[in-house]
């Protein structure tokens, strides 16, 4: 079973589209798979657009009263993989942005990979499109070549502060029983989070590998809510982090 994961908060203009597309991709891809979204307290119309898609997609909603943010809403999603999976050490759980900024297409290589062996994938983006906003690419330098030049060089992918990936469910299971595994509770902002939950989950991952998407900022139907100095504080607790060795072969 292929769980994708969708983190949503006010995204109803982009949503169905979204979803519509993982419907066709995954129809030629012909796998079993589910989609599993977290409603994050949204204020707009997603919780409609969610309720139309349940009756024509495998779609399964969690929701939250409360906004909680991006890291606790990723955390739930696979929390709810873990449980929910039959089969741990076959499954996938693969992350995707509501925002249509990301192509569902751009995850049948990652699941592909998973599939020929790897436990862990990351995506890396291979080409951005004109309409990448300024200030998001002004904070991604400062992250990877200032605040965070020492961690993104000896990561174990090439671009650790990415969201989309795709895990085997072992690993995550494996993951989520450590101490370190509520650091994610804490990193609400979209890069922070993703840093965090590789943190935990690459020592648990006996081959990781890489794989490039696009980035589609044209897509987006409404204006960014990014902002850097809340995205780049987030970063400060990873200065230090160094990467743990994967865990030994049995």
């Amino acid at each position: 079973m292929i769980y994708i994961s969708i983190p949503a908060h006010n995204e109803a203009a982009t949503l169905g589209a979204v979803l519509w597309k993982v419907r066709r991709v995954m129809a030629e891809f012909e796998r079993d798979y589910e989609i599993v979204v977290f409603d994050d307290a949204s204020s707009d119309s997603t919780p409609e657009v969610l309720a139309r898609y349940e009756k024509q997609l495998p779609l399964r909603v969690l929701r939250s009263d409360q906004r909680v943010g991006y890291g606790p809403a990723i955390e739930r999603l696979m929390r709810d993989a873990v449980e929910r999976s039959p089969y741990p050490k076959r499954d996938v759980v693969v992350t995707l942005q509501a925002d249509f900024t990301e192509d569902p297409a751009d995850l049948v290589p990652m699941i592909k990979a998973i599939e020929g062996g790897a436990d862990l994938v990351g995506g890396h983006v291979e080409e951005i499109d004109v309409t990448h906003p300024r200030k998001r690419r002004i904070c991604d330098w400062v992250a990877r070549r200032v605040l965070l030049a020492g961690t993104v060089r000896g990561a174990p992918v090439r671009d650790p502060l990415s969201g989309l990936r795709a895990y085997r469910v072992i690993v995550l299971k494996k993951a989520f029983r450590t101490e370190a595994g509520p650091e994610l509770l804490q990193a609400t902002e979209g890069g922070a989070a993703s840093l965090a939950l590789l943190s935990i989950t690459a020592p648990f991952a006996r081959r990781i590998e890489d794989a490039p998407y696009r980035l589609r900022y044209a897509h987006r139907a409404r204006e960014s809510r990014f902002e850097p100095i809340p995205a780049l504080k987030a970063l400060l607790p990873f200065r230090r982090l160094r990467w743990a060795p994967a865990e030994e072969k049995a």
